[in-house]
């Protein structure tokens, strides 16, 4: 069996990431004490001491905002650390597994983002995933570059649970309506990932073709405003007691909150790649919201 590391073990995917992959391999899951990306030295380390046949890394620094003053954390963390991690598995010939993320793109883009349309970030959290994704090609490591967006999961800051958090404890709830985005679980991220790991690891004329970038969210569309608005809907009907109801939560503009970085208007990108390419299914983005919700309101 392979032996597979996976670094961000404590992050939304991290969590999922551990429950799926442990069937594929003999299983060694680093949280930040034991893999810091930002000490590349034990980094480095710790990799070595590991010797694994597949890297699976879903550490990173994601404080979007915060990353506008901190702009050399964030790219110490999402460049230079998967800079380091990457040569290593060039030299180990092992797989890499790297998540990125729609905001490598401006967000103006009418159409889905497709794996091939030239990125444009407008913040410096995605000016520093789009470094992360050139150390992994310059590396020539095997990878697969995994692009996603709205991630949420049970656990965790994420939108869901800060909206149902926010339901609980006010009448109204003002969303913003003019960013558009596929809501992804974290769980759908994981068990995508496992899949296309386990054909890559079984099928040796698949691995010999299949390095390279791929988009990988659930199917459909939304607002960020009917996000908010079927979550809300979905928890009363699991019984969960809200102070707001859905004809309260209440579409706004984006320019009506001021943030330190700018968020794209346009989140969607083109999942065809990843689907021809490894035969996997993604299911409607109301599906999993309803399962995660299931189980926290449960």
């Amino acid at each position: 069996m392979p032996r597979i590391l996976l670094t961000g073990k404590n992050g939304q995917v991290g969590r999922e990431l551990q429950r799926s992959l442990a069937p594929l391999g003999d299983l060694l899951a680093l949280g930040r004490q034991e893999a810091d990306l930002e000490d590349f030295a034990a980094l480095e380390s710790a990799i070595t001491d590991a010797a694994p046949q597949v890297i699976v890394n879903a550490a990173a620094y994601t404080a979007v905002d915060a990353a506008e003053t901190d702009r050399a954390a964030a790219h110490r963390v999402n460049a230079e650390a998967v800079n380091v991690i990457a040569r290593l598995a060039a030299r180990r010939d092992a797989w890499l597994v790297h998540y990125s993320t729609d905001y490598v793109f401006d967000g103006s883009s009418t159409a889905p983002y497709r794996e091939s349309d030239p990125p444009a970030p407008q913040n410096v959290y995605g000016e520093s995933k789009l470094g992360g994704e050139l150390a992994v090609r310059e590396s020539g490591c095997r990878h697969l570059l995994i692009r996603t967006s709205w991630v949420y999961g049970a656990g965790g800051g994420s939108f869901m649970r800060a909206i149902l958090r926010l339901a609980a404890e006010r009448d109204t709830l003002e969303v913003v309506v003019d960013q558009t985005g596929a809501p992804t679980a974290a769980e759908l991220v994981a068990g995508v990932t496992a899949r296309c790991l386990q054909r890559i690891l079984g099928e040796p004329a698949l691995a010999a073709t299949a390095s390279g970038t791929y988009h990988l969210t659930a199917r459909g569309s939304t607002t960020r405003h009917g996000f908010a608005r079927y979550l809300v809907a979905e928890a009363i009907r699991l019984g969960a007691r809200l102070k707001t109801t859905p004809d309260r939560v209440i579409p706004v503009p984006g320019s009506r909150y001021a943030t330190a970085a700018r968020r794209p208007a346009s989140s969607l990108l083109d999942t065809e790649r990843l689907r021809t390419t490894f035969g996997v299914t993604l299911p409607d983005w109301q599906a999993d919201v309803r399962k995660v919700l299931s189980a926290l309101v449960a």
